[in-house]
């Protein structure tokens, strides 16, 4: 249950924010091309900050539910203080959403000061950048054996982040390309469409590839194979998966911007 909560949650907030930022960007691209200029949020007609509280929420929620609010037999420190080497995976996921929650406070703190707007939005994608690239370094450094199923599902999760953070980085100094902006969104939302399925593939017994299985390992259930060829069977599906989810959602973001042109009466000109 841990890991297909510790998956879909997440999944779910950065499916949501992403998919928000696809149809801004587009929204924005479409209403004036020629003066178009990326953001790092968006804030909302009656409440601007609901993006943003909504992501300091959600990461809250992450470090309480990884550190504080737990069995009293799952506690992540041991008697003398310190920390259980069975919980180091719960200080690594609360790192990645504190720096999301660092973020979304910071990033309410600059729109609220008196700093020059252009320097307004460069010091909140800095700080993204920085969010993003303290998740990649967190999955690339984990703690946990991500050497066999579960490991492959972070590799391909690694690959996506480092767009977020790459497309981030690219937006400072190109605020005006949509594609950029675009792509960036599209990263964020695969983030989330790829965590929510790992939450299932990684718990449900009935999605697990043949000759594979879950058990017992430290305080959670972890995907088994029974002999190497059954790991490079199921470690080449995974493969597979990433493949039929990546062209799924990049046809429904491309998808999303057609049907925003269309509402809108925009001709799209190809050069």
């Amino acid at each position: 249950m841990e890991t297909f909560v510790g998956h879909l949650l997440p999944g779910l907030g950065f499916s949501g924010v992403g998919l928000w930022h696809l149809y801004n960007h587009s929204n924005l691209h479409l209403i004036n091309p020629s003066s178009y200029r990326s953001s790092a949020w968006f804030p909302t007609p009656k409440a601007r900050y609901l993006e943003l509280l909504l992501i300091a929420l959600g990461s809250s929620a992450s470090v309480s539910l990884e550190l504080f609010l737990r069995p009293a037999d799952e506690r992540v420190l041991d008697p003398d203080g310190s920390v259980s080497g069975k919980h180091l995976h719960n200080f690594e996921h609360a790192s990645i959403s504190a720096s999301l929650f660092v973020y979304s406070a910071l990033a309410v703190v600059i729109d609220r000061s008196a700093v020059p707007e252009s320097a307004r939005s460069c010091l909140t994608q800095v700080l993204a950048a920085m969010a993003f690239g303290l998740e990649l370094l967190v999955f690339w450094l984990h703690s946990s054996d991500h050497t066999h199923v579960e490991g492959q599902y972070h590799l391909l999760l690694q690959i996506v982040v480092f767009v977020s953070l790459l497309t981030t980085l690219l937006g400072i100094g190109h605020p005006d390309s949509f594609a950029v902006a675009f792509l960036r969104s599209w990263s964020i939302f695969f983030q989330g469409v790829w965590l929510t399925v790992m939450g299932f593939m990684l718990s449900s017994r009935e999605l697990i590839a043949k000759g594979c299985g879950l058990q017992w390992e430290g305080p959670h259930e972890v995907v088994s194979c029974q002999d190497d060829e059954a790991l490079h069977r199921a470690k080449a599906l995974i493969n597979i998966q990433f493949c039929w989810f990546f062209i799924l959602v990049t046809t429904f973001s491309v998808s999303l911007y057609l049907v925003l042109a269309k509402i809108y009466g925009q001709k799209v000109e190809y050069q």
